[in-house]
């Protein structure tokens, strides 16, 4: 079996155990008998939990960044981009296996304990904002939208985890729809 082939096996077979279980319940020996690897090539490719669970977040990351790109790219203007966002949660907030933000969830597990991963957390949520950021500056809205839309997004993650209701996402979209018209409607002022 090819290195790559096996670390991503591993990577896999430890994301949808941490994200099930939490990342505190779930043995190295689970991961072994999940991806289908021995103890040793699990620890030759990972030298610890603790790194295991940072290529986890990495894989995660990428998952994410990839699920935006891909919901957003057939839009138009800076505004759908915006609102294809609600639309990508609401999607993934029916998934039968949501359990909200694995970075959420992987900061109050171990945020206090590992530097390393409560880093890669903040990293992960700083991509998220900067790129909404990006769509504001885009659209010509004032830059502190971004943050506010950003956080509506994230609240939407949390809401629909804890009360199971994937109706946080339209709720999240509505507020934001209300923010933008706000925004849009200062400039339009602005340059008259």
């Amino acid at each position: 079996m090819q290195k790559e082939e096996l670390r991503k096996r591993i990577i896999q077979a430890a994301d949808g155990l941490f994200y099930s279980r939490g990342m505190s319940n779930v043995g190295m020996d689970a991961v072994r008998a999940e991806a289908g690897a021995s103890l040793k090539a699990i620890y030759k490719e990972f030298s610890s939990k603790e790194e295991l669970i940072l290529a986890v977040l990495e894989y995660r990351h990428e998952l994410w960044i990839r699920g935006l790109a891909n919901e957003t790219a057939d839009t138009g203007s800076a505004h759908d981009k915006v609102l294809a966002i609600y639309d990508y949660l609401a999607q993934w907030f029916t998934q039968d296996d949501f359990r909200g933000c694995g970075f959420i969830n992987a900061f109050g597990e171990l945020g206090s304990m590992s530097p390393r991963i409560a880093e890669a957390v903040k990293l992960h949520k700083k991509s998220f904002q900067d790129y909404v950021r990006q769509l504001v500056i885009e659209a010509q809205w004032p830059v502190e939208l971004a943050t506010q839309l950003a956080i509506l997004a994230e609240g939407a993650q949390t809401t629909a985890a804890i009360s199971g209701d994937p109706e946080a996402a339209a709720a999240a979209r509505q507020a934001a729809q209300a923010l933008i018209s706000v925004a849009e409607s200062r400039r339009a002022k602005s340059t008259s």
